[in-house]
């Protein structure tokens, strides 16, 4: 592995992306539906400010991981497509260097964007009076941990598949990502040791993204410990190295003629 190959390759990926059009248009919604957030909350009588923030802080979410399967799902397709990727590959630098950069320049990419859009919340909510604390700062570091995550997922499967079907892929990995804590609850209370085991081993081989999810201590601004925000970062690291661990073994065999 080239750091320095990873690296300049990241660098390059945050270039295109920030030219992209559709990047500025989610973003763009992203910001309005935040401040359209004080306008739903003013036509409520009580905890305006809370609706204020969920509304906020769906947006972010919704728009982030729009962003992330959108954008992460053409990483490879359109450097085959524009067959540029040849060029790059002739180059001194592995195949998995380039994978990891492009999955690397997408995250910081997504990062910035999380962070637009958190200017913009806490704009509104200042605006607003709508309180902040410390659980409103790791709400915002643990989405771009899952947006990473995600990210690793779109690469995973943008690197053997088309992008329709990455997205569809990813968008379902998502979707029960979400889901597997209640699957697992409900498996446990079913009483059928074969449903039980099943929905066990689905917590625990998917994605639990749910663990990343501190919206609605946020939005109620309860105390967070040290492990609520630091296991969730570790848990993610670890499974989108995984990820991507997978996503390079699969590229490298991959037959880009």
């Amino acid at each position: 592995m080239n750091v320095g190959c990873i690296a300049a390759i990241a660098a390059n990926t945050v270039r295109e992306s920030v030219r992209s059009k559709l990047l500025y248009g989610l973003v763009f919604f992203a910001v309005l539906l935040i401040s359209a957030g004080a306008i739903l909350s003013s036509l409520s009588y009580v905890e305006g400010h809370r609706i204020l923030q969920d509304v906020g802080m769906g947006a972010v979410r919704f728009f982030g991981v729009a962003i992330a399967i959108l954008v992460g799902i053409n990483l490879i397709h359109r450097e085959v497509d524009r067959r540029t990727v040849y060029t790059i590959l002739s180059k001194p630098l592995s195949r998995g260097d380039f994978l990891l950069g492009k999955w690397a320049g997408l995250v910081v990419t997504l990062w910035i964007q999380v962070a637009i859009m958190g200017a913009a919340f806490v704009v509104v909510s200042l605006s607003t009076g709508a309180p902040l604390g410390a659980s409103h700062a790791a709400f915002f570091v643990l989405t771009g941990f899952e947006l990473a995550l995600v990210v690793a997922v779109a690469t995973l499967f943008s690197a053997f598949t088309t992008p329709v079907l990455a997205a569809f892929f990813t968008s379902g990995i998502w979707v029960v990502g979400h889901l597997t804590r209640d699957l697992r609850d409900i498996g446990a209370s079913s009483g059928l040791p074969m449903v039980e085991s099943t929905t066990w081993l689905l917590h625990r081989v998917l994605p639990d993204l749910e663990s990343f999810n501190v919206a609605s201590e946020a939005a109620h601004l309860l105390p967070l410990t040290t492990a609520d925000w630091t296991l969730p970062m570790l848990y993610g690291t670890a499974y989108a190295v995984v990820v991507l661990m997978a996503a390079v073994a699969i590229f490298e065999r991959r037959d880009l003629r």
